[in-house]
C-alpha cells in the first residue's frame, strides 16, 4: 500500500509542477508584456527560464508512467473510457506542448519569425488538455 500512496503523491505532484509552472511562465510573460517591454517572449528560454523549461519537460515525460503504474496497481482495466480519453487528450497536449516550446525556442533565436497569435494558441490548448485531464483523473467517472 505504501508504493500506491508514494506513487498518487508522485503522480499529483508532478501535474501541480507542470500546471503551475505553466502558469508562472504565462504570469510572468503577461506581466511583462503589460509594463511594456515588447521583447519579453524572447527571453522565455534564457537561463533562469530554462530550468522551469526542463521542469515541465521532465513532468511531462513521467505522467505516462506514473499514471500507467497506478492503474496497474489499482487494477483499473485500461479500456476504461476516461483513461481512453485521457490518453488522447494527453497525446495532443503533449505534442502542443513540444511544438510551443519549438516556436518560443525558434522565437529566442530569431525575434521576429511567427507570429505570436499561434503561439498563444498553442499554449492555451496544451493548457486546456492538461487543466483537463487533471479533471478526468479528479472525477474518475467509471
Amino acid at each position: 500500500m505504501e508504493h500506491l500512496t508514494t506513487l498518487k503523491a508522485l503522480h499529483i505532484s508532478a501535474t501541480v509542477l507542470l500546471l503551475g509552472s505553466a502558469l508562472g511562465l504565462a504570469i510572468w510573460t503577461w506581466l511583462a508584456r503589460r509594463k511594456g517591454d515588447a521583447t519579453a517572449h524572447t527571453r522565455l528560454l534564457q537561463r533562469p527560464l530554462v530550468f522551469v523549461w526542463l521542469l515541465m519537460g521532465i513532468c511531462l515525460v513521467s505522467m505516462p508512467f506514473t499514471g500507467w503504474w497506478l492503474v496497474h496497481l489499482i487494477g483499473w482495466p485500461l479500456g476504461q473510457t476516461w483513461l481512453l480519453a485521457s490518453s488522447v487528450i494527453y497525446t495532443f497536449g503533449a505534442f502542443s506542448w513540444f511544438w510551443l516550446l519549438a516556436r518560443v525556442n525558434r522565437w529566442r533565436s530569431a525575434p521576429t519569425v511567427g507570429g505570436a497569435t499561434f503561439t498563444l494558441v498553442l499554449a492555451v490548448f496544451s493548457g486546456v488538455c492538461f487543466i483537463a485531464i487533471a479533471g478526468l483523473m479528479g472525477a474518475k467517472p467509471i
